[in-house]
């Protein structure tokens, strides 16, 4: 009798995980890796990396190692492997003795499709001599920009992965991360062998993903603001810089009746695992966070990440924003930065033990990052040139693009500045010199004597605030430094000689109102108003129809009881996109269900019928036939 052909990735792709085509590069990454060759995989959050080593696993012979640093969310990556009907484990610390001997006993016995590995796990000899004794089917290295030392997620195992390629040569490697620039790129193929690898890069944009950055002006009433208006009831991230912003931050939202969870490495573990497992099983959690929580999250329904505190790279920026929106429906990026953010990462670069050389690249990454922010130009076009990529058109889904931003020739206004800073000894910070250029009658000023300066009193056309935007975008231009060895004062720099002299024009950004509409500040703090059912229209994609929003409702609420039957995630058993094409195409059998966007056989057999029920029972209460459908 003749052996079954091994399956198609097309058929695996539509049987299996219910998709009905590959998306941009991932057929010719599958196919490479299928056919034995090596690969390194940039693609962006939410851009389907994981079907480009999952769907190999599947047709090669034996079992897809995954090495992953992400211990806390192995458990729900298996738990969903399982939804779609695969043999799949972890081996991580996590398990006890002899959890951990059955799966490295299954592992040598070809009981798996996948293995998740953490690398520390995977460098232990006992492990190294089980893969020896086992039929593996390719490495896949996720997040592998952890193998950088540039990178804030540098994991110091990975160095060590290129074993994996001298000891077992003949099998394909697949290293993947949503985040590399040129230097992590090159780093990546240097550390772990992969010169003879095809390299992948996808687009770096996420279209559905809305940029937004506002000055700092009390920005916590900000974002409580920014929740309000826009992300009642969703769940999302908000990210800051320490671990005391996260408390405080979490004490305040709390006050103001949302729920938040906090999360940083002072944390107990215990605590830690906790407040991820209620935001990975929650609609309406917001995570209160450092950098150290979200690498690897597959929420899929974030709908907002927020920053309370400016980012140290735009890499950083970038695979944060990433983790919104990831179904690819809207979602928005929102970042509050101020003066004060400049001086303090700059502070953390200068204080810091690395060598210079990794000091100047720190701070040309934070340079781009002010960039960023002080852009006037389309925030989506900066994003990308960043990553080498060009787009060629304003994108229109980002502040500057939405209200564009006005300019003003600020060269006198500069001069002013600068000359203060001269005239006052390049000792004090920005609040003392807009007090000297206004005029105030202050104590510590006439102690100083710079009441008698040339300089003093003479920038009364400006207000505080709009001083305080010409300094910020005065350091963020580079005409002025912050002695971090002092107390902080501003100085001069080179830059800001032709400017002293007349010799060189400056054009500045004209900040937004701190108290109107676009800064989220306190003159729009109210609640937002309207009731539940609006705000569920508005997520669901269907404004303005009450019908199609009830059923929507019914099919979350359902979605929800099946997950907590089985603790788990409710996006494990359908996304939010799965749900919109129910409620929008109606299938009524299992055979049309087929035709639904997420739906593979295994979750097709396990809950068709009970959405089928539900979607017969919203229509028996509208009083629709059995076989209707909207137009």
């Amino acid at each position: 009798m003749t052996p079954a052909a091994p399956a198609s990735p097309l058929d695996l792709l539509r049987r299996v995980f219910g998709y009905p085509d590959f998306r941009g590069a991932q057929e010719r990454i599958i196919d490479r890796v299928i056919a034995g060759g090596d690969a390194l995989v940039l693609m962006p959050t939410g851009g389907g990396k994981s079907l480009c080593f999952q769907i190999p696993a599947l047709v090669r012979p034996g079992t897809g190692i995954v090495v992953s640093p992400l211990i806390a969310l192995m458990q729900d990556q298996v738990d969903a492997l399982h939804q779609l009907g695969l043999r799949a484990a972890f081996l991580n610390s996590s398990l006890k003795a002899g959890e951990a001997r059955a799966v490295e006993q299954g592992l040598v016995a070809g009981q798996f499709d996948l293995l998740y590995v953490a690398p520390e796990r995977l460098l232990s000899e006992r492990f190294l001599a089980l893969l020896d004794q086992s039929r593996v089917a390719l490495f896949a290295i996720d997040e592998a920009h952890c193998v950088s030392q540039w990178g804030h997620d540098f994991r110091p195992d990975y160095i060590q992965l290129n074993l994996l390629h001298e000891r077992w040569p003949q099998i394909p490697r697949i290293a993947l991360t949503a985040t590399a620039d040129g230097l992590t790129r090159q780093e990546i193929v240097e550390r772990l062998g992969l010169a003879e690898a095809e390299q992948f890069v996808s687009s770096f944009n996420r279209p559905n993903i809305r940029y937004r950055v506002v000055q700092k002006d009390q920005p916590r009433r900000q974002l409580l603001h920014f929740l309000r208006q826009e992300h009642v009831g969703d769940s999302g991230i908000v990210y800051c810089l320490s671990r005391r912003g996260v408390e405080e931050t979490t004490d305040f939202l709390r006050a103001e009746g949302l729920r938040a969870l906090p999360y940083h490495a002072g944390l107990p573990a215990e605590t830690r695992r906790q407040n991820q497992a209620a935001f990975l099983r929650d609609d309406q959690v917001i995570m209160v966070a450092t950098i150290a929580f979200g690498m690897g999250i597959d929420k899929p329904d974030v709908r907002f990440v927020a920053h309370l505190d400016l980012p140290k790279s735009v890499e950083g920026y970038y695979q944060e924003t990433g983790r919104a929106g990831r179904d690819g429906l809207p979602a928005n990026a929102w970042l509050a930065y101020g003066l004060s953010d400049m001086v303090t990462l700059r502070h953390f670069i200068d204080s810091s033990e690395a060598e210079e050389r990794f000091k100047r690249v720190e701070h040309h990454r934070l340079n781009a990052m002010l960039g960023f922010c002080e852009t006037i130009a389309c925030r989506r076009q900066v994003l990308l040139n960043y990553f080498g990529e060009e787009q060629a058109r304003p994108c229109g889904n980002c502040d500057t693009c939405l209200e564009p931003v006005q300019t003003w020739d600020g060269t006198q206004a500069a001069r002013k500045a600068l000359s203060c800073i001269f005239r006052t000894g390049m000792r004090f910070g920005a609040n003392y010199l807009i007090e000297v250029l206004l005029g105030k009658d202050n104590p510590r000023i006439k102690s100083f004597g710079h009441d008698r300066v040339s300089t003093f009193g003479i920038g009364q056309e400006l207000s505080a605030d709009e001083w305080k935007s010409v300094y910020r975008q005065l350091v963020a231009a580079g005409l002025v430094t912050v002695d971090l060895a002092g107390h902080g004062g501003l100085q001069l720099t080179e830059q800001s000689r032709p400017v002293l002299r007349g010799e060189r024009e400056v054009r500045l950004r004209r900040d937004p109102s701190s108290r109107g509409r676009g800064a989220g500040g306190r003159a729009a703090e109210g609640r937002s108003t309207g009731g539940r059912q609006e705000r569920e229209r508005r997520k669901s994609g269907f404004e303005g129809d009450l019908e199609a929003t009830s059923l929507w409702e019914r099919l979350r609420a359902l979605r929800l009881a099946l997950a907590q039957e089985q603790n788990l995630p409710p996006y494990v058993i359908f996304g939010d996109i799965t749900l919109r094409e129910l409620v929008q195409y109606r299938p009524r059998n299992l055979e049309e269900m087929s035709c639904i966007s997420g739906i593979g056989a295994v979750k097709r057999e396990r809950y068709g019928e009970a959405f089928l029920a539900a979607l017969a029972a919203h229509a028996a209460e509208h009083g629709y036939p059995a076989n209707w459908r909207p137009a």
